[in-house]
């Protein structure tokens, strides 16, 4: 498989920080604000962009983990993996909350985990952060803030690298 370099480790830093700043701007009080990761590589993200954001607004910013598994209408196309555990930091009602993933592909994990997150509370607003938006959309679900845009054919992949997971960072185009 090929892999093509698309962000260096030093671009996907300027493009956290980037992202950070522009969630700060649109949230206004940091302190309603939780992330929530997707898994897999969102539960990641959100923990290197949670740091990012507690060192601008001087606090530490909620974070947890939300699994869409049960809430997707194509399992049967892209088969299960090992379901991880929905971990909120605390109640959601009035907050702000941010889903977190790597990488916004056809939509439908987006929307299963607007889905399951409806079980857990009535927050005042959700938003979608991704680092790369690939195109091929089946859903209308468009991220908020988003790392790049990347047009990809359908059987080509994204890849995010982080150091504390992988021991390299970057984003990388996979071609079969």
């Amino acid at each position: 498989m090929e892999r093509l370099e698309l962000l260096s480790g030093a671009e996907l830093a300027r493009t956290l920080d980037r992202l950070a700043t522009q969630v700060l701007e649109e949230v206004g009080d940091s302190r309603s604000l939780v992330l929530l990761g997707i898994p897999t590589r969102g539960v990641a993200l959100a923990e290197v962009l949670g740091a990012r954001l507690a060192q601008r607004c001087g606090h530490t910013v909620a974070k947890g983990s939300l699994d869409p598994t049960f809430h997707r209408d194509d399992l049967e196309r892209i088969g299960t993996r090992l379901v991880q555990a929905t971990d909120l930091p605390s109640d959601l009602d009035g907050r702000h909350v941010v889903l977190v993933d790597d990488v916004i592909f056809t939509g439908r994990t987006v929307r299963a985990a607007l889905d399951a997150l409806q079980g857990w509370g009535r927050p005042r607003r959700v938003s979608l952060l991704v680092m790369v938006d690939r195109g091929h959309r089946e859903l209308p679900i468009q991220p908020d803030f988003c790392g790049r845009i990347v047009p990809t054919r359908r059987q080509e992949s994204i890849q995010l690298c982080l150091m504390g997971v992988d021991g390299e960072e970057g984003v990388y185009l996979l071609r079969p």
